[in-house]
């Protein structure tokens, strides 16, 4: 049987993977600090030579991510700055489809897709721009709908893969994902650094078993030496809060620092 032909986003992907051994994927949460700031954020993100951003609609319980994340969502949908609606969502996303060369994914949780419906979450996703999305708390069991409706429109459902599942539950997911794999380096919320000399190795390569598709490892990576350490075991290293922190701790040129060090190090 002839395999079926690689979707738009994993064929990118892997044509970047041409001419450097890993790609960088950086995380930001719309409206936080401010949607201006988000602006300015993508530039530095475009400027670094970064491969892929996921852009996090706020929502009140994020359950995958730790205090940095958590605290960032809150004030997006607080509005201290302006409440972050979904139209204030989309009209970013639209906006930096059309401006910046990475590709774009929606991350947020299947609450916000249950409320507006999966049709028309697609719909407008697609419509804005994005090449997929990452819901965290969806199952595979529970997502075939979304992920049917989801490659209808050209739009790359981006399924999990954790150290506690087994062969069989990686097969599973393997089943239903496409574009790339967001494997989570360890249990917990994302924040804490990872010690990616224990046990990734073996996971990464668990993983690899399940799936062709090009894995992305995430949770914990922070520093140029995690990126350097995931050459030659992962295809993309993802980077979330050691931004956000970088850009509260020492503002926008310590969020380029930081960007241009992680960026190195994936090669080039």
């Amino acid at each position: 049987m002839t395999a079926p032909a690689p979707s738009w986003l994993e064929a990118h992907l892997r044509e970047r993977l041409r001419s450097k051994p890993l790609l960088l994927m950086a995380h930001a949460v719309a409206g936080y600090p401010s949607l201006d700031d988000n602006w300015r954020m993508l530039e530095v993100l475009e400027a670094a030579g970064v491969d892929l951003v996921e852009l996090q609609l706020p929502f009140s319980e994020p359950i995958a991510d730790g205090p940095v994340f958590v605290k960032a969502n809150q004030e997006a949908i607080q509005g201290r700055r302006g409440r972050t609606s979904w139209e204030a969502y989309f009209d970013l996303l639209r906006r930096a489809a059309a401006r910046f060369r990475f590709p774009l994914l929606f991350m947020g949780y299947y609450n916000s897709v249950f409320r507006m419906g999966e049709e028309r979450f697609c719909e407008r996703l697609a419509g804005a721009g994005a090449r997929g999305f990452i819901v965290a708390d969806l199952p595979p069991e529970e997502a075939r709908s979304l992920n049917a409706c989801a490659r209808r429109r050209g739009l790359d459902p981006i399924l999990i893969m954790t150290p506690t599942s087994s062969p069989g539950r990686l097969r599973e997911i393997a089943a239903q994902a496409s574009g790339f794999v967001y494997c989570v380096a360890r249990k917990g919320v994302t924040g804490k650094r990872t010690d990616l000399s224990r046990g990734v190795e073996g996971f990464l390569a668990r993983c690899r078993a399940a799936t062709p598709l090009p894995l992305g490892l995430g949770f914990g990576i922070k520093a140029p030496e995690d990126v350097r350490a995931l050459r030659g075991l992962a295809e993309i290293a993802i980077v979330g809060t050691a931004c956000l922190e970088a850009w509260e701790g020492r503002g926008p040129e310590g969020y380029r620092e930081l960007l241009s060090g992680l960026a190195g190090a994936g090669g080039r």
